[in-house]
């Protein structure tokens, strides 16, 4: 759990990551707006000198989190080391790999995301931001990857191409599930089929304020977990209620990105998606059940079923609160970890969500280890079976 900075003899720790950084040589030492330069694969990124600079092929278990300020060099992991959960995004940027010398070079800007996408000679950077997109588009531009990088936001690419696409099923569950940061890597999927108590998974597949880089979610991944009996939450974490400044089109439009994303990983019309809203407070109470009405109305537009996360002091009790007066998600997913795995709540009355459109996040973040395989994860009891029932209208 260690690296070494490259270009100098001197090493730092950094206990919040849990590891040494890797750094190229600062460029001034003093002040807060010190930088530092780090050289890789033929180019020199300056970055700010508090970033630490992590080397994913010294560590491959380094969780590559875009919540965080870091440099991280290499290929992210199969078995990252990471939290259950994380929400957020800052500036940040993942360098890997690319002797790919056929593939375009250019820089694509995905607002939505709030990430930049650049492919040069030898490399391809991931850049994530929050509030200086200036910031990250200045150290793409002066390290030339490309020489062209954006000014300013340009429109995101085409949509991904849609999946073959799932059983509907495949989002419907009864039993034990877990969720978790990064995807696991297919290896700790197998072991944890046959030997740990829980046979869905939560995978964050997309949104502004995803945290974790997810090497191992494609569609052949969701494929072979399902061809092996997986069944699946899928969650979009995206604005979260401080930043919802008008609600109906910043909902519809979350909802139209994921359903990009969903299907481009095979799940179809038909499938539950989940918004991740974390707990908030009651002056944001309005704009986020507005949100949730515009979220829930565009995916059943596009055929699919709208799930709902969030704390059941918050998020949850607001839903109830005010179910006559929004229209409401087709299944909550309810955060209350008081250990027991059912679907009750005493804040949400049983003639509510009562048939089979309940999740319950009974657990926080924990390690737990079946057959060899350690994962942190956040605990489910699932009881949603919507596949076999009408699609709402429109």
């Amino acid at each position: 759990m260690r690296s070494r900075w490259r270009r100098t003899a001197v090493t730092t720790a950094l206990p919040a990551l849990g590891l040494l950084a890797l750094a190229g040589t600062p460029v001034q030492a003093d002040g807060p707006a010190a930088t530092k330069q780090v050289d890789y694969r033929g180019h020199r990124f300056t970055v700010p000198g508090s970033w630490p600079v992590v080397d994913l092929t010294e560590d491959p278990t380094a969780c590559v989190r875009f919540d965080r300020h870091a440099v991280y060099l290499g290929h992210p992991g199969a078995d990252q080391d990471c939290p259950s959960h994380a929400v957020g995004r800052t500036e940040a940027l993942l360098i890997e790999p690319d002797d790919n010398e056929a593939a375009q070079l250019g820089t694509v800007a995905q607002p939505g995301q709030r990430e930049y996408r650049a492919r040069a000679a030898k490399v391809t950077v991931t850049a994530t931001y929050d509030a200086d997109a200036a910031l990250v588009r200045t150290i793409l531009t002066d390290a030339e990857v490309p020489a062209t990088a954006p000014r300013v936001p340009v429109e995101p690419p085409a949509p991904p191409a849609a999946a073959p696409a799932l059983p509907a099923h495949a989002t419907d569950h009864t039993g034990k599930g877990f969720d978790t940061c990064t995807a696991p890597s297919a290896k700790a999927m197998s072991t944890w089929q046959d030997s740990s108590p829980y046979s869905a998974v939560g995978i964050y597949f997309g949104g502004s304020k995803r945290a974790c880089s997810q090497p191992n979610l494609t569609a052949s991944w969701v494929k072979q977990q399902a061809t092996d009996g997986w069944r699946f939450v899928p969650l979009y974490v995206g604005t979260q209620a401080s930043g919802i400044s008008s609600p109906e089109t910043q909902g519809a439009g979350a909802a139209e990105d994921a359903v990009e994303r969903a299907a481009a990983l095979g799940f179809g019309p038909g499938s539950t998606l989940y918004y991740d809203m974390e707990a908030y407070s009651s002056s944001y109470t309005s704009n986020v059940l507005a949100f949730e009405e515009a979220w829930t109305e565009e995916l059943h537009a596009q055929g699919y079923r709208s799930g709902w996360y969030s704390s059941s002091s918050s998020g949850i009790r607001d839903l109830v609160d005010d179910y006559d007066g929004h229209t409401m998600p087709d299944v909550i997913y309810d955060g209350l970890w008081n250990g027991v795995a059912n679907t009750h709540d005493p804040v949400v009355p049983s003639t509510l969500w009562g048939d089979h459109r309940r999740i319950h996040q009974y657990s926080g973040g924990h390690q737990e280890t079946w057959g060899g395989r350690t994962i942190n994860i956040d605990q489910d009891y699932l009881d949603v079976r919507l596949a076999d029932t009408a699609l709402p209208d429109a």
